[in-house]
């Protein structure tokens, strides 16, 4: 474990709490160890831990830092855009071995840079003569308080999670249930968060000296001191501020206007700490607002969830976890285990204007083998990490139950969302072809490896490959069954005109229609693609069709004996719908106007086709058919 620097800090707890006439949460308060544990890990050691982007995953992590009691870990397999931190006594990470033990099997991380199926030989070949943390330097975990204990206004030190190899100062800001809001002196409300009482991210006032960790001053001078020491006049005093935080570039290692120093270490508890008071004195305190830096101070701005931090905290040379090593190793039976499905990715599409070409070309070729919901989970979380803007990518999906969970980072935090539950490689696909319908982009997925013929052929699918009675919860939010050839068009759905795979009969529908409007015959190029998608095996409608009375005449004049034809025509399988608009006595005019919620609530229709029939009629206004 590296030793603390000698050099004493120059934030001083005592003299702080003083002059903000604040109080310390006791350490009973905390789920944290009295006495802290020792950090005897090692850079370069390998252990076990849970992927904090996929909580379900347990994946091999390798020690790139260490401060205080604190490791910074980064996942084999992946970048060093995904470094996260863990205590040496969480329950999180455990000795390489304890996944099979338990009957798990190690999986590879989110984002894994090399293709899914090369997991079993990586790992096999990570493992092979390294150095595993051994069993006798893990920590049991600390038992979590009984209830919560915290109370308004009582000072604590706090993980920064925007920037997590920060600890700072902070104040209980409001309490709710089980949760508590932390908020850091000194800093205005973007970097504040709800947690839970018995969250690992928060310790007692003195924890940073007492393990050696640096401990970040506040963002401002503190309150000066004052002759009375009433909460009121506190509070009172706090309000005769209101500055505004700056964020300009400085030296990494900063936060607020002087680099943190670490504090000497102790040999005392925290249960022995002087500046914890009786626990009598637990009242509800009113606290100073916190306030931006003066003008001219500086701050590293926050654009990254987990930055690598340059600070005194890590000073060891990170290894290059992209070299794999050239040797076999034992390593569990059961991680061997092929699963079911597998997706591939077409990297030779259109990307469309919300993905970033460059980053789609390193990606894999392929996610999976793996569960249906883990292979979702992989394939959309690369669209949101792909995107320019990931919150217009995040903006298409709606909170599902049951699945996995998907990350998107936007306006200064990090957001989460549950996608729906899958089983299937079917399902896998239509959620993934409505989202790169929605996201402007050639279909991105398949079931197949993309040879240069399935590019040219990418939009050429087998209409029946999408069974009705599939249910998802996508962008609207209503869980309903995929007719075959959805196409999630309404403007209800924020849904953008895009491309989508099922193109094959759609395609001649739709080229069909265009013709309507035209006064004169089909052209050569309208035969020829018509013949074109004939031959694809669509000619079985060409019989059916009897365009004369609709061709000349604009649809607003339609009678609705021309509704009826047009919604028969549109799609043969919203033939027996029809009648609903002779029963309705629907005419063009009215047809104009009808969207994909009142064609449920009033005609009876199912989402299904609702929803093609929106889309028609949307085309239909565009003048497109």
């Amino acid at each position: 474990m590296r030793k603390p620097s000698p050099q004493k800090g120059h934030f001083a707890w005592d003299k702080y709490l003083k002059e903000t006439c604040s109080i310390p949460a006791p350490p009973h308060c905390f789920k944290q160890s009295y006495t802290p544990p020792t950090n005897e890990f090692k850079i370069s050691m390998k252990l076990e831990a849970q992927d904090p982007r996929n909580t379900t995953s347990t994946c091999i992590a390798t020690v790139v830092g260490l401060t205080g009691a604190r490791l910074r870990l980064r996942l084999d397999g992946s970048d060093n855009k995904n470094d996260f931190w863990r205590l040496v006594d969480s329950a999180e990470i455990q000795p390489i071995g304890n996944c099979e033990k338990v009957g798990g099997m190690l999986q590879p991380p989110l984002g894994f840079r090399l293709n899914a199926s090369s997991w079993p030989m990586f790992l096999l070949k990570t493992l092979n003569g390294a150095e595993m943390a051994p069993l006798r330097i893990f920590h049991k975990e600390p038992p979590s308080p009984s209830q919560n204990f915290f109370k308004m206004g009582m000072k604590l030190e706090a993980v920064d999670r925007k920037n997590p190899h920060f600890i700072c100062p902070a104040t209980i800001g409001e309490v709710r249930g089980s949760e508590v809001l932390i908020t850091f002196d000194g800093w205005r409300g973007a970097f504040d968060y709800w947690c839970r009482y018995d969250s690992r991210d928060i310790f007692p006032v003195g924890w940073c000296s007492l393990t050696g960790d640096n401990l970040q001053p506040p963002g401002t001078k503190v309150i000066p001191k004052s002759p009375f020491s009433t909460p009121d006049v506190i509070s009172e005093k706090s309000t005769m501020h209101s500055g505004t935080k700056t964020l300009l570039e400085h030296h990494p290692g900063q936060r607020g206007r002087k680099p943190g120093r670490k504090r000497g270490r102790t040999s005392k508890a925290l249960t022995n700490h002087p500046n914890f008071p009786p626990s009598k004195a637990m009242e509800p305190l009113k606290f100073p607002k916190k306030r931006g830096p003066k003008p001219g101070s500086k701050r590293k701005p926050r654009t990254s969830l987990n930055p690598a931090p340059t600070s005194p905290t890590t000073s060891t040379p990170e290894p290059d976890t992209s070299t794999v090593p050239q040797d076999a190793a034992t390593i569990p039976s059961s991680a061997m285990h092929a699963p079911t499905v597998c997706i591939y990715l077409n990297k030779s599409g259109s990307t469309g204007p919300h993905l970033d070409k460059k980053k789609i070309q390193q990606l894999p070729d392929h996610f999976g083998p793996a569960r249906a919901s883990v292979v979702l989970q992989q394939a959309v979380q690369a669209c949101i990490d792909c995107a320019y803007n990931q919150k217009i990518v995040f903006s298409f999906l709606k909170q599902g139950h049951g699945g996995e969970i998907i990350s998107a980072m936007f306006d200064h935090e990090q957001h989460t969302l549950n996608l729906p539950a899958v089983n299937s490689i079917t399902y896998v696909l239509r959620f993934l072809e409505k989202l790169c319908h929605n996201l402007r982009s050639d279909n991105l997925f398949g079931n197949q490896p993309f040879t240069q013929h399935h590019v040219q052929h990418s939009r050429e699918y087998d209409h029946n490959r999408y069974l009705p009675g599939e249910t998802f919860i996508f962008n609207d939010g209503l869980p309903g069954p995929l007719e075959p050839l959805l196409d999630p068009m309404d403007s209800a759905l924020n849904a953008v005109s895009a491309s989508s795979p099922s193109r094959n009969s759609r395609d001649y529908r739709l080229q069909g229609y265009r013709h309507l409007h035209q006064p004169s015959s089909l052209t050569q190029c309208g035969i020829s693609v018509l013949h074109r998608l004939s031959a694809g095996g669509s000619d079985r409608y060409l019989g059916s069709r009897d365009t004369s009375r609709l061709g000349t005449r604009d649809p607003s004049a339609w009678r609705v004996e021309d509704v009826m034809q047009f919604v028969k025509e549109a799609d043969p399988q919203l033939g027996p719908h029809a009648d609903l608009f002779r029963k309705h006595e629907i005419d063009g005019k009215a047809l104009l106007l009808l969207r994909s919620d009142m064609m449920m609530k009033y005609m009876g229709l199912k989402l299904g086709p609702a929803l093609k029939l929106t889309y028609h009629i949307d085309k239909l206004k565009q003048g497109k058919f």
